[in-house]
């Protein structure tokens, strides 16, 4: 299936990714690894919240920890240019026969959530309490340092339709994976702030959460993080990396939190600003494709994903598969 064309006058303006809440069983341990060890500060908290920033981010917001029984996503988020985009939001979902509500978020003014066509509940958003510059403040620098919320990733039954659902309304592919049997995508990573992707869809059993990413300064900061995680308990929740993708040319780390929500730490990557910016095909089988280094990814990369909170999820359409480490 070909890649839809750009939607260059989408109707209404998203801006980029903003934050995550992730539903966690301990909210102390979670803590203690975002914060103390992976370096997020702490912009408000109580007995069963926290709310976390990183050091670029004037938003209250990037990150929220919600004590719950069982491990989720409860939604991701995303930010548009004014306050207007939101009511024009809802008019276009609406009309494609999609269920839209506004919810009362702490911190933000008004809020749209809805579900997108696989059931992964997002939610637009305009006004969030904004936060003094604490980017010069390298006392608070610590553990990997993240500056900012780079992406997500998510595990999507059938790639295609995550690409064309979310291109409709203003996303940029910028590369894929295409399995060359079938024509069919098996991943894709799209933009809306200028950077390889806000968001991008693996194939696989979901629709689950796969990542979420903090771009850091540089690679020095992820084999710092690999010392200090490798010191104080947490070895065993380095998952993959230290590398260099070949989509998007990006250094990594992947690490699990204490419920296994996976983050990838991010530094690298290319700016796409151009609206005639070509995307990148790779195949499938192309062993520099995950890491242009020639490692290929472990098992659990493929196959563990945190589910979104209420949503049932369904095998992928696509069996086709890639390279997998032994």
């Amino acid at each position: 299936m070909p890649l839809p064309a750009f939607n260059l006058d989408p109707a209404f303006n998203t801006i980029r990714l903003s934050h995550i809440e992730l539903v966690v069983t301990d909210v102390a341990a979670s803590r203690h690894f975002y914060v103390d060890t992976l370096g997020l500060q702490v912009t408000h908290e109580d007995s069963g919240q926290v709310f976390l920033r990183a050091l670029e981010e004037r938003g209250h917001h990037s990150v929220i920890l919600t004590r719950g029984e069982t491990p989720c996503v409860r939604y991701t988020a995303y930010k548009v240019w004014d306050d207007a985009d939101l009511d024009r939001a809802q008019d276009y979902f609406e009309a494609k026969g999609i269920d839209t509500r506004w919810v009362e978020r702490p911190f933000q003014g008004r809020t749209l959530r809805l579900r997108d066509n696989h059931g992964v509940p997002i939610e637009f958003y305009r006004d969030m309490e904004r936060l003094p510059n604490i980017t010069q403040k390298y006392a608070l620098y610590r553990g990997v340092r993240p500056l900012r919320i780079d992406h997500f990733n998510v595990f999507s039954p059938n790639v295609d339709e995550s690409v064309a659902f979310y291109n409709d309304f203003g996303f940029r592919t910028t590369e894929y994976t295409e399995d060359e049997d079938t024509g069919a995508l098996w991943a894709a990573w799209l933009h809306r702030k200028g950077g390889v992707h806000d968001v991008a869809f693996t194939n696989g059993k979901g629709p689950r959460m796969h990542h979420t990413a903090f771009w850091v300064p540089t690679p020095m900061a992820i084999i710092d993080l690999l010392d200090l995680m490798a010191t104080t308990g947490y070895v065993d929740n380095i998952e993959r990396g230290p590398g260099r993708h070949g989509i998007s040319n990006a250094f990594f780390l992947y690490v699990l939190d204490p419920d296994g929500h996976r983050t990838e730490i991010y530094c690298s990557d290319y700016q796409t600003l151009d609206p005639d910016h070509e995307p990148i095909r790779w195949d499938l089988k192309d062993k520099q494709r995950q890491t242009l280094w020639g490692a290929a990814a472990p098992r659990s990369w493929f196959e563990h994903g945190i589910p979104f909170e209420g949503q049932t999820v369904r095998e992928s359409d696509l069996t086709a598969s890639p390279i997998i480490a032994p």
